[in-house]
């Protein structure tokens, strides 16, 4: 199992900037940045493969935040720019196995611990 360990969250206020960083202990096939805010479902961010490298996004965040890696750390990125006072959730980096596109948080296999994000209007 892949261990994840995220870090660089905290408290921002709207319109300012975070960036999120996922260390891997291994690779699984397909990465995620997923959310929870208190209350509701855990809800998908952004991701990409491994091998193909092609990046996708929820409509909510498209355009304001980056997912990106770095191939020779295992390390995986969320810059996330404009940020709202609906951005604040428990972001979590996420692995999964799954060799068809998913974006649902059940099918990805290995979760981080969680770091919080609070952006204050």
């Amino acid at each position: 199992q892949v261990q994840l360990v995220e870090s660089g969250g905290g408290l921002v206020q709207a319109g300012g900037s975070l960036r999120l960083s996922c260390a891997a202990s291994g690779r699984t096939y397909r990465m995620g940045w997923f959310r929870q805010a208190p209350g509701k479902d855990r809800e998908f961010v952004a991701g990409f493969t491994w091998s193909v490298g092609s990046t996708y996004y929820a409509d909510s965040v498209k355009g304001r935040f980056t997912i990106s890696r770095d191939n020779t750390k295992n390390m995986v990125y969320l810059q996330m720019n404009s940020l709202k006072p609906e951005d604040t959730a428990v972001y979590y980096c996420a692995g999964s196995y799954a060799r068809f596109f998913t974006t649902t948080p059940s099918n990805f296999d290995s979760w981080g611990q969680g770091t919080q994000v609070t952006v204050s209007s």
